[in-house]
């Protein structure tokens, strides 16, 4: 039965049988085969600490919010209880791949930065781990820089007293017998090395923004070997932050360099409000790529009403008998690759607005729905199996989404290649606004995307989330905008106006096309994508964190004051005329330019 208080994905996932969830990309994230339970975030209020007669476990954070382990059996009793107010399934998080100190209006060394490193300010990277022998983490008498470093992976935490431990003990692999926290793919080394960073042995050259600053380190758990990490692990990241920060009465700058393509992309999902909450807990900056998803094809939107305007009478399209008249319909075509094993497409649209959707397989085969009629629905279209949920709108949320679950018929292995059409028939039309979202550009083939796309509003969330600094990607060689760079306005595009400020997001943009930043194994690499963009702000937050409360000339100097300077005091990019602009935002990042001072 459905649930008011879980969301859409969530309620489809309960009705849906394990095997058919096996093969999802989504459906069976946050369940258990082994334990037959489910992991889910919730909000509450008062106590849940009566769940535990029922076998749930409770794993409180901060703000109201609770990780629950539930055996699959009382799912669906969390609905009998007062103190949970809503309920969410966890998502997999993408690492945001794909010269900058000078392009960032940062000189280490010279007069204005001689005194400004960092000195006296957490930087905290969640992310892959860090490779803790790299002497680009180590003062100047080889020991550590990193006070905590909390290996989620593994279950433990290791002090500066235990890594020291573990650097004196002769070589790299000696260390690690010790302390055997260990950066498998190194996307963790380069964003704490652009952050902090001291250059190592080749000195200030290659030496991050923060370069004397105290690292908190988070490698992220994953669920299995060789999988994502989860929202649910960044919840329990982000609470060990805050509280370490609070604890150590220092003020932190955090780095998020990950993202995936599921929600509203409004800020209203669990996890953005909890990290809105977060925020404002003790003196913290969070800073989060916006993801590179914005060429890849995933991401469609528009207005039923200005593509269709005056070519359609609502009242005569509400009492046709013709399944297949379409003359006033939107087309919305994706191509689907070879080989694909598994798809998911969101469809978001205003509540107020009643759409008849048709969809389309290659070879002609269609089925509608009218996105008035709420809950999950099963179709086939050749050899593909449809999972259709027909969301209504959650307590956090005016958007309805209508979730497609697509996967291919028991005794196949792949989607039905070629082009899917959805068409959108207006029957009752206030704004007529969509959007189309297809997974992250990680998860699937590069011949399934969109055949129209929107490159706006392709933020990836958590970056949606309100009190964070949003940091896109340019090319400082070119002073150019990253074409892979997600992009916003957050709102803009739903009403077709002009924003306020308070919602433009990215809020700047920062070099991540060909950044050289450590690698795991001691030495340097060109990396590119939003994920290295984004800890030249973390690090640049670290500096203005240090000049106003560290040095005592502005002690609230912290929060969306920070986000303030750094809008204020970035610089033009070459082509855009007009800021906020939704590729960049108010502009580049401008270290210089951006001090209060």
């Amino acid at each position: 039965m459905d649930s008011q208080k879980n969301e859409n994905i969530l309620n489809l996932a309960l009705q849906t049988p394990e095997a058919e969830r096996e093969r999802s990309l989504e459906l069976n994230v946050g369940y258990d085969e082994q334990e037959n339970t489910w992991e889910v975030i919730v909000k509450y209020h008062g106590f849940l600490q009566r769940l535990t007669q029922w076998g749930i476990a409770v794993e409180e954070l901060i703000a109201g919010y609770a990780i629950l382990t539930v055996p699959e059996s009382a799912v669906e009793r969390l609905a009998e209880v007062e103190e949970i107010e809503y309920v969410e399934k966890p998502k997999r998080l993408f690492f945001s791949d794909l010269a900058g100190n000078t392009a960032s209006c940062y000189a280490p060394g010279s007069q204005i930065f001689r005194d400004l490193t960092g000195k006296g300010v957490l930087v905290a990277v969640i992310d892959s781990g860090i490779s803790y022998y790299n002497m680009d983490f180590r003062n100047a008498d080889g020991t550590t820089r990193i006070l905590y470093l909390w290996d989620q992976v593994l279950g433990r935490e290791f002090d500066a007293a235990q890594i020291n431990e573990a650097l004196g003990a002769g070589s790299r692999l000696a260390a690690e017998q010790l302390v055997p926290s260990i950066d498998t793919s190194g996307h963790g080394t380069a964003v704490a090395g652009i952050a902090a960073g001291n250059g190592g042995d080749a000195g200030i050259a290659y030496a991050g923004v923060a370069r004397e600053s105290d690292l908190l380190v988070v490698r992220l758990g994953t669920p299995k070997e060789n999988s994502f990490p989860r929202t649910t692990e960044l919840m329990r990241a982000l609470t060990y932050v805050v509280n370490k920060a609070v604890a150590l009465k220092m003020p932190v700058a955090v780095n998020l360099s990950f993202g995936n393509t599921y929600g509203s992309h409004d800020g209203t999902s669990l996890v953005e409000r909890f990290i809105t909450n977060v925020s404002e807990i003790g003196r913290s900056v969070i800073c989060v790529g916006s993801g590179n998803e914005a060429a890849s094809g995933g991401h469609v939107g528009g207005s039923v009403r200005l593509e269709r305007a005056g070519n359609y009478d609502v009242t005569q399209i509400v009492n046709q008998t013709d399944a297949n008249a379409d003359d006033s319909d939107v087309r919305v075509e994706m191509t689907v690759g070879d080989y694909e094993r598994g798809l998911n497409v969101q469809l978001w649209k205003e509540y107020t607005d009643r759409f008849l959707v048709t969809v389309v397989s290659p070879s002609g085969e269609r089925f509608q729905i009218d996105t008035d009629r709420p809950g999950k629905q099963v179709f086939r279209l050749q050899q593909t199996q449809i999972l259709l949920y027909n969301g209504e709108p959650a307590p956090y949320t005016t958007a309805q989404e209508i979730y497609f679950d697509f996967l291919p018929v028991v005794g196949e292995t792949y989607l039905n290649q070629g082009v899917w059409t959805f068409l959108l028939r207006p029957l009752k039309i206030t704004t007529g606004n969509y959007t189309f979202y297809l997974p992250s550009s990680s998860v699937r083939n590069a011949g399934t995307r969109f055949v129209r796309t929107t490159p706006d509003v392709t933020l990836t969330i958590p970056s949606t989330a309100g009190n964070v600094v949003t940091v896109g990607a340019y090319d400082p060689v070119y002073e150019s905008y990253a074409d892979f760079s997600g992009r916003g306005y957050l709102y803009q595009d739903r009403v077709n106006s002009r924003t306020s400020d308070t919602y433009v997001k990215p809020d700047l943009v920062a070099p991540g096309v060909g950044v050289v930043a450590p690698d795991r194994s001691g030495g340097y690499s060109p990396v590119t994508g939003t994920s290295f963009a984004t800890p030249f702000v973390t690090g640049a937050a670290a500096l203005l964190m240090q000049w106003g409360i560290v040095m005592e000339n502005d002690p609230y100097l912290y929060g969306e004051k920070v986000k303030a300077y750094l809008r204020k005091g970035a610089k033009p990019i070459r082509g855009v005329a007009e800021y906020p602009d939704t590729r960049v935002g108010y502009g580049a990042l401008c270290v210089a330019s951006s001090l209060p001072t």
